[in-house]
């Protein structure tokens, strides 16, 4: 040990306590004496001189056979920079109440040294560092490729965890059946279009009309999630929507349950169920369904803008939502398999005549995925003929 240095360290470091450090008999005292080194190591200015007498004071404690110790060395410096890179990997391989606070803030650790111990170190280090104020992309690589779902999860909860695109695709196709991590990721800040779109078809419809709202999902997606071919949770639903004789309580309970969305509304609209979107509407707006009815079927264009806006609807599915209300207002839609196709194929023509619709590409998605619909419907029809 160097003690001829230590001999060296300003006056606030007296040679009492690092004689107590190296020499003391019990580990009370040694640890005693080590959390007031460390204090004064932190709140006082040192000069370069100074520095390296103290990192071998770290040194010696970070040897130290006793953990209360090494733990007020941790615990005091977790996130100082006069902690030398060898002390904080030492420290990395002790017991968990060491190295979990150095491996959460310590600054220390090259973004080398952190990959290499989510490679090596277990869950808990893992986690540890998925929590770190800041994660590089060579980090969260590591977390990406080899962190348990605790750790993933974390990381990508953390906002200042730098992910690459393709690390982000592979915890997706890792854990696309752990929703805690699915829902981590779906919630960062900025997501690059293809974890969007993969996830769209992976998570509940809460989150995906988040998704679709709030991250850049190409208009053919989210026309699949609303009117394609949905999950069979949600075909249930627009099934009941249809028979139930008690709408407004029916929609109180999916709204309740979060199970109210736009996607299923829509859903439930390209299927002539008029009365569900309006009690989902007045649900979803906080507005009596009698006003509801009325701004939804206003002949002039605002009220049905108005009300969907109270409800907090997505902007960018607005003009599907306007084509089918019109075209329900354009045909006397009684109901039935043949009936229904009629409605989808009025419904498609006037989506393709809106002046404020989808691009072309899009709307060839939609008429694709409506005719899938139709065919389905017309299927059905020769069935029960």
């Amino acid at each position: 040990m160097a003690q001829t240095a230590m001999a060296t360290t300003r006056s606030a470091l007296t040679e009492a306590d690092i004689r107590t450090l190296v020499r003391g008999v019990s580990a009370e005292e040694r640890a005693a004496a080590a959390l007031k080194l460390c204090r004064v190591i932190e709140s006082q200015p040192l000069t370069d001189e100074e520095r390296e007498t103290a990192a071998e004071i770290l040194r010696v404690m970070a040897h130290d056979a006793a953990e209360m110790v090494r733990r007020a060395l941790a615990v005091t410096l977790k996130a100082s920079p006069l902690v030398p890179r060898d002390v904080a990997l030492r420290l990395a391989r002790d017991v968990e109440a060491i190295c979990l606070p150095i491996l959460n803030f310590s600054p220390a650790f090259t973004d080398d040294d952190l990959a290499k111990i989510v490679r090596l170190g277990g869950p808990v280090r893992q986690l540890a560092i998925a929590r770190r104020p800041m994660l590089s992309r060579t980090v969260t690589a590591a977390i990406a490729e080899h962190g348990g779902d605790r750790a993933v999860a974390a990381a990508c909860a953390n906002d200042n965890a730098d992910f690459a695109e393709d690390a982000l695709a592979q915890v997706v196709e890792r854990f696309e059946a752990h929703e805690r991590v699915l829902l981590a990721v779906a919630y960062r800040r900025v997501l690059p279009l293809s974890v969007t779109e993969t996830l769209v078809g992976l998570v509940s419809d809460k989150v995906r009309d988040h998704l679709i709202s709030c991250h850049a999902v190409a208009p053919k997606v989210a026309l699949d999630v609303a009117v394609g071919a949905a999950e069979r949770a949600t075909v249930d639903l627009v099934d009941q929507a249809g028979h139930t004789h008690d709408v407004k309580g029916f929609v109180a309970h999916l709204n309740g349950a979060q199970k109210l969305s736009a996607s299923l509304l829509l859903r439930a609209l390209a299927h002539g169920h008029m009365t569900f979107f309006e009690w989902g509407v007045a649900e979803l707006s906080g507005v009596p369904h009698h006003r509801t009815w009325l701004m939804i079927h206003d002949a002039g264009p605002l009220g049905l803008r108005a009300i969907y806006e109270r409800a907090g609807l997505p902007a960018r599915l607005f003009p599907a939502f306007r084509a089918a209300v019109d075209t329900f207002h354009s045909m006397e839609f009684e109901g039935g398999t043949r009936d229904l196709a009629k409605f989808q194929q009025t419904l498609l023509q006037r989506f393709l005549t809106q002046p404020d619709t989808a691009s072309r590409d899009d709307v060839d998605y939609l008429l694709d995925k409506m005719d899938q619909l139709s065919g389905e419907a017309r299927r059905e029809a020769a069935q029960t003929a």
